[in-house]
């Protein structure tokens, strides 16, 4: 099924999320790659403040290249989400409800989607040039220092994704 989709989303929406829906994304998204997750969870482990919004809120797993002169980013192609595995339970747990990435996820991150209602979504790999188009704003909010690897918020529009997982633990990659 074809589905357009507002961030920030919450349990209603992603209850309504089946895999192998087609979804159009809009709205805000955070960037976060490996780097940026240690720290994150490394922050969230000493209970301090981290430099984003958890709730209802979506990382995009993306590193992107430089932006070329007139454009808003670079090519903005997902990366490998088994990466983040180990830091995404603590992360759903403060409430992020949607990821973005590509390949599979451990069956410790799956039940967390379910006890935590949130959602893996796969963004076309090798597409990064033609999903830069969806992306109208980029802003680097935090951890400047690691260049591509820092979070970014980034306003998207109709941002094509296909959902993977579901909280129901419905899971495309086991079909």
């Amino acid at each position: 099924m074809e589905k357009y989709i507002n961030t920030p989303i919450d349990d209603k929406i992603v209850s309504e999320l089946k895999a192998g829906d087609y979804v159009y994304l809009t709205g805000t998204v955070y960037t976060a790659r490996d780097a940026a997750h240690k720290r994150l969870y490394e922050a969230l482990q000493r209970g301090e403040d981290i430099p984003l919004e958890l709730q209802n809120n979506i990382i995009y797993y993306l590193g992107p290249s430089p932006a070329r002169e007139g454009q808003v980013i670079g090519s903005a192609g997902p990366t490998t989400s088994s990466r983040m595995d180990k830091y995404t339970p603590l992360l759903l747990e403060k409430g992020l409800k949607g990821m973005i990435g590509k390949g599979k996820r451990s069956d410790e991150v799956i039940e967390s989607m379910h006890k935590n209602h949130a959602v893996y979504f796969a963004a076309i790999g090798g597409a990064g040039a033609l999903l830069s188009k969806c992306i109208k704003k980029s802003e680097v909010i935090a951890y400047e220092d690691l260049g591509t690897e820092a979070i970014r918020k980034l306003e998207v529009e109709n941002l094509p994704i296909i959902v993977v997982i579901d909280d129901e633990k419905t899971n495309l990659y086991n079909r």
